[in-house]
């Protein structure tokens, strides 16, 4: 019998052999990350376990992006402790407004295909687009791979989803995902990994993959895994990470389920009702009132993100009364945005440009706070009650172009009502 991704990942960092779903492991970390929401307790525990250095300080990173900028006393104390730490143990950091953890560490070379990485988030799944195990733990777990650079599984049971043909101008890995989560649920995936795999796949550009990663987490899975190819290898190269280890599934590997999508054939989708998992196509929900739009987060505020805004918005203005904040997923990308001149299409349109960070989507550093019983539209992760601040408020979640063409017309929108086609320019 063949191996999964997943079972192959895990077995050769617990002793070289493939091993099977139900198996427990002690595997060899290749990455940790610890973010700033979860370091005080993660903090607390390694210096419970003793530890002055960090055996494993250069495969290890803090990063500022929940709290930033820090909107209390708290909050920046919490920062001051990790740069002291960083500062003492040797460990990478990354500072407000540097980006995301989700985009900073491929950024930055930090981990390559084959590759283990775990950190305290539930997106970090997102690794996954790189034929990485990504995983999410809580911030004391990390706290033990940091002490000792391993940590335990129980080997996930694995999906396997079949993305054929290829998504039509206008649909994204974004309307995917939704449609994911309109198939299994929120948390349909629980404990399991999802391997994604096809033609539409192979067509997607590196932005749209991590897009499908990172949203395995509201389907509740363990990791989302995608296979190793010419376009992984170019961009990790590109980003300074050491030569990769691709890890391919075996033809006769056992499955907890698969199935096929055909791409081709999805519209726009929208997920409403406060439930990740209730989505609808644009269509149903067009022409209600929107008076919020979000463009951002570690699920949707790559370049490609603010590339689709800005091919819809441009010489346009957005609706009056209509608010539309764009947060970069990074730094770089936020350079990268502005050197291709897209904030001055956006600002031109009317939309505010924040700091690259993700305070604004857990609603902590509250950037954007919508009034009771206004509408918000948005391409981050999550929707239900309170999420952006307001439990008064509802929340939708759809893919930049929707939310971008949204906030054009003051309403739900179908994207593909503005012609355009940012992968044919590209």
């Amino acid at each position: 019998m063949g191996h999964t991704l997943a079972e192959k990942i895990l077995g050769a960092r617990s002793g070289g052999a493939p091993v099977n779903a139900g198996d427990v492991v002690v595997a060899r970390v290749d990455f940790a990350m610890v973010h700033d929401a979860r370091a005080a307790n993660a903090l607390k525990a390694v210096a419970t376990l003793g530890f002055d250095k960090l055996p494993n300080a250069a495969r290890t990173a803090f990063v500022l992006d929940h709290f930033s900028p820090p909107p209390s006393r708290e909050a920046a104390n919490v920062h001051a402790d990790m740069r002291e730490f960083c500062e003492r143990t040797g460990a990478v950091i990354y500072d407000v407004g540097d980006g995301i953890c989700h985009q900073v560490l491929p950024e930055h070379g930090h981990f390559t295909a084959g590759d283990l990485v775990v950190g305290t988030d539930t997106h970090s799944t997102t690794y996954g687009a790189f034929n990485v195990y990504g995983t999410g733990h809580e911030g004391t777990d990390v706290a033990a791979i940091l002490a000792t650079g391993r940590t335990w599984f129980k080997v996930p049971e694995t999906i396997r989803v079949e993305l054929t043909g290829r998504l039509a101008p206008g649909v994204w890995a974004k309307d995917v995902t939704l449609a994911m989560l309109g198939r299994l649920g929120a948390e349909g995936a629980n404990f399991k990994v999802i391997e994604y795999t096809g033609s539409a796949v192979a067509s997607m550009d590196i932005d749209d993959r991590m897009t499908l990663s990172n949203h395995a987490a509201e389907l509740g899975a363990e990791a989302a895994i995608l296979e190793c190819d010419d376009k992984t290898v170019a961009w990790l190269a590109a980003h300074g990470a050491q030569p990769p280890k691709p890890v391919t599934a075996d033809a006769d590997a056992r499955y907890a389920d698969r199935f096929a999508i055909d791409a081709s054939t999805l519209a726009p989708k929208v997920a409403h009702n406060h439930d990740i998992g209730d989505v609808v196509d644009v269509s149903e929900l067009a022409g209600q009132p929107v008076h919020v739009g979000l463009i951002g987060t570690c699920t949707n505020g790559r370049l490609d993100d603010i590339r689709q805004a800005a091919s819809i918005l441009k010489g346009r203005k957005i609706a009056r009364g209509v608010r539309l904040v764009v947060t970069p997923a990074s730094r770089a990308i936020y350079l990268a945005a502005m050197r291709e001149g897209l904030f001055e299409i956006l600002t031109e349109a009317g939309a505010s440009v924040d700091a690259a960070g993700c305070g604004t989507c857990v609603g902590i550093t509250h950037k954007l706070m919508s009034a009771d019983r206004e509408r918000v539209i948005s391409s981050a992760n999550r929707n239900f009650k309170g999420r952006l601040g307001n439990p008064e408020s509802e929340i939708l979640i759809a893919s930049s172009a929707t939310v971008a063409a949204s906030a054009l017309t003051g309403r739900v929108t179908d994207p593909r009502e503005f012609a355009y086609d940012i992968r044919s320019a590209a």
